[in-house]
């Protein structure tokens, strides 16, 4: 997400100039986004930095410590349906290490279950992306507290979403070494009909 004086392909609101194209923007950011299918809550937390396996599963902890106690005592099993992208995919070694912490953290089994490519009609974010987009279109979006206030005044379902702003410098490329990521593979429980598609992760002390 470019912030600047951009047309974002639509009209401007009020009267303003806008560029139709990047001119070498220099800030921008990156949403990481959870939808709660059963009450329509959406979460979105925009990154200063980089869309990693790290930025991801923070996203989550911080989504979890915004729980009410009675919503986290309620959940005997956290299912996860994850787009399987890059950074979050069944074989992404530091994204898969971060999520066995997480269940041991937490004291909670995880289910990660993956969308299979190109399941932008399936994936209830991809549609809040869309409705994002069609929100702020044609606004200028020339700083941060624009952008997050446009953000929040969206609606999923009838409700505002929850937005955050996450200003850690993550890096790239983190990966485990094949001997700890045997550690991690153990902790997993793979589909085997769906290895890659369908996760279980016990706390340790399940």
């Amino acid at each position: 997400m470019n912030l600047g004086p951009y047309s974002r392909g639509g009209q401007t609101r009020g009267d303003a100039q806008a560029s139709d194209h990047d001119m070498g923007c220099k800030e921008k950011y990156i949403p990481c986004g959870i939808v709660d299918e059963d009450s329509g809550q959406l979460h979105i937390r925009f990154g200063s930095s980089y869309k990693t396996s790290d930025f991801i599963v923070d996203t989550l902890q911080d989504w979890w410590q915004g729980l009410t106690r009675s919503q986290q005592n309620a959940m005997n099993l956290l299912q996860l349906k994850v787009d399987n992208g890059p950074e979050s995919s069944g074989v992404r070694t530091q994204f898969l290490k971060r999520m066995v912490e997480f269940a041991d953290q937490i004291g909670k089994s995880i289910q990660l279950l993956y969308y299979p490519p190109y399941p932008s009609k399936y994936n209830p974010i991809e549609r809040c992306w869309g409705i994002l987009e069609q929100h702020w279109n044609g606004t200028q979006l020339s700083d941060v507290q624009t952008m997050l206030a446009w953000a929040q005044s969206m609606t999923w379902k009838g409700i505002h979403p929850i937005v955050k702003l996450n200003t850690k410098t993550y890096l790239k490329g983190i990966s485990l070494a094949k001997t700890a990521m045997r550690e991690i593979e153990h902790r997993l429980e793979r589909n085997p009909e769906l290895p890659k598609w369908d996760i279980l992760i016990r706390p340790i002390n399940g």
